[in-house]
């Protein structure tokens, strides 16, 4: 195709932009919703995720050693279970720090109960590894190997919890994932009856342009670039709404529930749209393209 072929195109697929204005305003309102609507759920979903990670790395399991085992020997098995792929980190507690912490923890206040243990540690026993997981759903798989290990004697994990986060996740994916999918489908409906009613107006044009040889793609592509601009159009707009609110509703939600902050840890809008303004361009100008292409195939025999 020559370049001004192509030009001339463009700029009736731009004509049929106005020659259609109520049905190009709407695919474009209803693009506009859907984006902003997959950039809210986006949003929502990586912080949800976000706040997940965080309180998943707190999520731990206690590995407790056989009784008489050496501090050396219980910092070897250490380091085996250290090296393994799913831990992230490890926190020895030795007896002597044990026995501190449940002097502070349950003798608060009855601190001369403790002074008729002065030369005798009642948690001689009771050293330690707080083990924490790159992955939550690992921990079954963990803790199964960790009892098979020679020289542990008990391993203390947070099933219920584990599952928890990792359910609520999925929930939250899911959803999010359906509602988009519907919100998509209606946006390349609406784009499609636009290019439809395009169609139908210039059918007779379209009809003399094939007689004097025009062919299928010179017919066809300024229709694909009015869906293009459409879905172009319709990402823009609010992927900018986004971009310029997020960080408002961030600092009201900070503000008005005070008592989350040190709870909710939000991600920051450049994190986000580092991946959400690539995703978000390409889903509008696909989607824009896939409802056009495929009305103008449909039609292909004006």
């Amino acid at each position: 195709m020559r370049i001004s072929t192509f030009f001339y195109c463009f700029r009736q697929g731009i004509k049929n932009l106005f020659k259609n204005k109520l049905f190009t305003l709407a695919s474009i309102s209803t693009m506009t919703a859907c984006i902003f609507l997959f950039g809210l759920f986006y949003a929502i979903v990586v912080n949800v995720q976000g706040m997940l990670d965080n309180a998943e790395s707190n999520v731990c399991i206690t590995v407790f050693f056989d009784e008489g085992m050496t501090e050396d020997e219980i910092k070897e098995l250490g380091g085996k279970i250290g090296k393994l792929e799913i831990v992230a980190r490890m926190e020895y507690t030795s007896p002597e720090e044990a026995w501190e912490m449940f002097k502070v923890d349950y003798l608060k206040g009855h601190e001369e109960l403790a002074e008729a243990f002065a030369n005798d540690n009642p948690l001689a026993d009771s050293a330690s590894y707080t083990i924490y997981l790159k992955d939550i759903s690992m921990q079954k798989e963990l803790v199964n190997y960790l009892r098979t290990m020679e020289g542990i004697r008990q391993v203390n994990e947070s099933e219920v919890l584990a599952e928890s986060f990792s359910g609520f996740g999925k929930l939250v994916a899911y959803v999010s994932a359906g509602i988009i999918i519907i919100l998509f489908a209606v946006s390349i409906f609406l784009i499609s009856n636009t290019v439809t009613v395009g169609i139908t107006v210039r059918k007779e044009e379209i009809y003399i342009m094939k007689i004097i040889g025009a062919t299928d793609f010179f017919v066809r592509f300024p229709f694909i670039v009015e869906g293009i601009i459409i879905g172009f159009l319709g990402a823009v707009i609010p992927l900018g709404i986004i971009y310029y609110v997020y960080n408002y509703v961030i600092e009201y939600v900070t503000e008005t529930f005070s008592i989350l902050s040190g709870i909710m840890d939000f991600v920051s809008i450049d994190v986000i749209f580092k991946s959400l303004l690539p995703v978000g361009l390409i889903l509008g100008i696909g989607i824009g393209f896939l409802g056009s292409s495929v009305t103008v195939r449909r039609h292909n025999k004006v």
